[in-house]
């Protein structure tokens, strides 16, 4: 499977902004997919998962209550909808793809990656 994403960008703190990613040669039904950010100087942290059935999503700490994530098999899509945006959320944002089964962390396939930056 192959991974791009889209729609990172500038917002407000406070403000909300939606990432996609777009999956190619394979059907995002056959993977979990994730959504992990990295800011400069910092580990990649996980963001949201959601499992391959689709049926199950989990998030981490850092940002429950505030981000969604979803995916549209109809576009073989994945998003992730963030809210009440914060400036340590300014990050790279990837999206990542594996066909462990359950609520997986560790992932094997990965986007390139898309800037999102939260001014204060």
């Amino acid at each position: 499977v192959q991974l791009a994403e889209a729609g990172g960008g500038v917002v407000q703190a406070g403000g909300s902004l939606s990432v996609s990613c777009v999956a190619s040669r394979g059907s995002l039904s056959w993977y979990a997919t994730g959504w992990f950010r990295q800011a400069p100087g910092k580990e990649r942290e996980f963001v949201a998962g959601i499992s391959r059935s689709g049926i199950s999503t989990y998030y981490g700490d850092s940002v429950k209550g505030r981000f969604t994530i979803s995916r549209d098999l109809t576009k073989n899509t994945m998003l992730l909808q963030m809210n009440s945006l914060k400036s340590e959320d300014t990050a790279v944002y990837y999206c990542a793809a594996t066909t462990r089964i359950g609520q997986p962390r560790e992932f094997d396939y990965w986007g390139q990656g898309t800037q999102v930056t939260v001014s204060s």
